[in-house]
C-alpha cells in the first residue's frame, strides 16, 4: 500500500501544499502567493488570519486536484521560511501580524549586537542578522510595547503553522538554533541569549523543543471538518526551509553544496564542526544531528519579481494578452544572450545586503547607451553573484570544492538561469525531480517519523532523484571572472559609505 505525505510549506513568496509518496513521487500541489503587507518601508508582515483561511483552502484543493481522501494521508509535515517572528499571547490567541523573514526593521539593533557578538558566540555560533526573532523583539519592546507585553508564546513560521493544525504549541530545535534562541553546545534554549539581547522576560516565554522527525499532536476536529484530513493524523516537527531543501536534494555531508535561489539567498552545507566566529558564517542544528553551515541574505530571486514590476511593465501586458508569462520570454531572452551583453552591475539588496546592512539595491555603470534589456540581465547576473560572495565563504570553511551543487528555490525555473548559475560559480549544478523540494524534505521528516524508513539518509537515498546537470562553460566563466571582481571590488569600495543616503531615505 501505498504511504502519502502532505507537507504545508510556508516560504516568503509563495506557499504551498504538496503531497508526496513513499518513492518521493510529487503527486499534488496547491499553491498562493505569501501575501506579505509593508505598512512601512522595510517592515514585511503578514496576516495571519487570513494565512490560516488559504491553507485550508489550498489543503483541500491539493488532496481534490488527484482525488485523495483525508485518510489516504498518512502523516503531515510543516515546513517554514526561517528568522522572523511568530507569537500569541498569553491565552495562545493570535493578535498581530505575523513578521517575514524579509522584515528588517531592526537593521541598527542588528549592528549594535553584532559588534558585540563574540560574547555569545561560543554559545550560539550565530551572528546577528535584523530577521532573527531576538532582535524583532527587541525592536518591538522598544518601539511597540503594547505588543510586546501581550506576547505569551513565541514561535517560527512552520510552528505556527503546525499549532493552527493541532493546537499543540511546540519549537522545532532547528529553527531556533538558526534564530539566535539555542546554546548549540547544550542545545537547549540558554537565558544569556536572553540577556545578551536585552529581552530576558521572553525567556519563559518560549515552548518545549522538538526534533524535524518528532510527532507534534495530530489534526484537530476543526481542521478536519474544513480540509477533508482526518482528525487525529499525525504531524511531525518539520524544518527551516533550508534544512528541508538540503535533505530533499541529498546534500547530507559537506561533499554537496545546497544552494537555493528563492526569496533569501541559501547556500549550505553539513558537516560535524562548526564554522569559527572570523568565517562570518552561520550555524544550526541539522535534522540529521550534523551542523549546518550557513552563508545567506535576502539577495536572491525576490529580488528579480520587483524590477521586473518596475521595469517591465508593457512587456508583461503584452505577455499576457498573448497568453504567456513574462518569465517565458525572459527565457528566451537569456538564451539568446550571454556573458558579455551587459555592462551593467546590479546589487540586488532591495531586501537586504550580504555586506552593508544599511545598503540599498543599486545599478552601477549605467551609460547613455544602456538598454533596459542590458539591466534586467545585470539582475541575474547580481543575483548569482551574490551567491556567489557566499559560496566562496563557504569554501574557505570546507577547505575543498565540493563534487556538486544542488540547487532548489524558484531560480531553478529558468534552465538558461541554472546554466548562468553554473558558469558563475565555475561548479556542476544538480537539479533533482521534484519541483517543491521544501515539501519533498517535509514528506521525507514524515516518512522517518512514520517509521516508513529508519533515519533521513534512508529516506533520501529512496526518495531523492537527480533529473539534470548543468557543467560550467569555461568561456562565459572567463567573462563572468571578470565582472564579479568589479562586483566585489564596488561593493568593498561602497561598504560603510551607506549612511548618508539611508539617512536621507528614512527622512532623519
Amino acid at each position: 500500500m501505498t504511504n502519502y505525505y502532505l507537507t504545508i510549506d510556508n516560504g516568503g513568496t509563495n506557499t504551498k501544499v504538496t503531497i508526496f509518496d513513499d518513492d518521493g513521487s510529487q503527486i499534488s500541489v496547491s499553491a498562493f502567493p505569501t501575501k506579505g503587507i509593508e505598512r512601512k518601508a522595510g517592515f514585511h508582515e503578514i496576516n495571519l488570519l487570513d494565512l490560516k483561511n488559504k491553507l485550508v483552502i489550498a489543503i483541500k484543493d491539493a488532496l481534490d486536484k488527484v482525488d485523495l481522501s483525508g485518510n489516504e494521508i498518512a502523516g503531515i509535515t510543516t515546513v517554514g521560511h526561517g528568522k522572523g517572528l511568530y507569537v500569541l499571547d498569553k491565552n495562545n490567541h493570535v493578535f498581530m501580524d505575523g513578521i517575514l523573514s524579509a522584515d528588517n526593521r531592526a537593521t541598527s539593533y542588528a549592528a549594535q549586537f553584532e559588534d558585540k557578538v563574540s560574547e555569545i558566540y561560543d554559545i550560539s555560533h550565530q551572528h546577528v542578522m535584523p530577521s532573527q526573532a531576538p532582535v524583532i523583539l527587541r525592536w518591538l519592546k522598544e518601539h511597540e510595547p503594547e505588543n510586546y507585553n501581550k506576547i505569551g508564546k513565541i514561535l517560527s513560521n512552520k510552528d505556527f503553522i503546525r499549532f493552527i493544525l493541532t493546537g499543540e504549541i511546540k519549537q522545532e530545535i532547528g529553527d531556533a538554533s538558526g534564530n539566535n534562541f539555542i546554546n548549540l553546545n547544550t542545545k537547549q534554549y540558554d537565558r544569556r541569549l536572553f540577556d545578551f539581547f536585552e529581552i530576558p522576560e521572553m525567556f519563559d516565554n518560549m515552548p518545549s523543543l522538538v526534533n524535524a522527525t518528532e510527532q507534534c499532536g495530530g489534526i484537530t476536529d476543526e481542521v478536519a471538518v474544513m480540509t477533508g484530513l482526518i482528525a487525529g493524523t499525525p504531524v511531525f516537527g518539520g524544518m527551516f526551509d533550508i534544512d528541508a531543501c538540503a535533505i530533499a536534494t541529498g546534500v547530507l555531508d559537506n561533499d554537496k553544496l545546497s544552494l537555493i535561489a528563492g526569496t533569501w539567498n541559501m547556500n549550505t552545507f553539513a558537516d560535524d564542526k562548526l564554522a569559527p566566529l572570523e568565517s562570518g558564517l552561520m550555524n544550526s542544528i541539522f535534522p540529521t544531528g550534523k551542523n549546518l553551515i550557513e552563508a545567506s541574505s535576502p539577495t536572491s530571486a525576490g529580488n528579480l519579481s520587483i524590477i521586473i514590476n518596475m521595469l517591465l511593465t508593457s512587456e508583461m501586458r503584452d505577455a499576457k494578452a498573448s497568453g504567456v508569462s513574462i518569465y517565458d520570454n525572459l527565457e528566451v531572452f537569456l538564451e539568446n544572450t550571454d556573458a558579455n551583453f551587459s555592462k551593467v552591475i546590479f546589487f540586488p539588496y532591495l531586501y537586504g545586503s550580504n555586506s552593508d546592512a544599511k545598503a540599498t539595491a543599486s545599478f552601477i555603470g549605467l551609460q547613455s547607451t544602456t538598454t533596459k534589456s542590458e539591466l534586467i540581465r545585470a539582475v541575474y547576473e547580481g543575483i548569482v553573484f551574490a551567491h556567489k560572495y557566499h559560496v566562496q565563504k563557504l569554501l574557505t570553511v570546507l577547505g575543498k570544492k565540493p563534487s556538486v551543487i544542488r540547487m532548489s528555490g524558484g531560480g531553478t525555473n529558468s534552465p538558461s538561469w541554472v546554466q548562468m548559475f553554473a558558469d558563475i560559480l565555475n561548479l556542476p549544478i544538480e537539479l533533482v525531480e521534484a519541483n517543491e523540494l521544501g515539501g519533498l524534505g517535509g514528506a521525507m521528516a514524515a516518512a522517518v517519523g512514520l517509521g516508513e524508513y529508519a533515519t533521513l539518509e534512508e529516506a533520501v537515498v529512496k526518495m531523492c532523484h537527480v533529473k539534470q546537470r548543468y557543467e560550467p562553460r569555461t568561456d562565459q566563466t572567463r567573462i563572468y571572472d571578470k565582472k564579479y571582481a568589479a562586483f566585489i571590488s564596488l561593493m568593498n569600495a561602497l561598504d560603510g559609505n551607506w549612511e548618508l543616503l539611508k539617512s536621507f531615505q528614512e527622512g532623519e
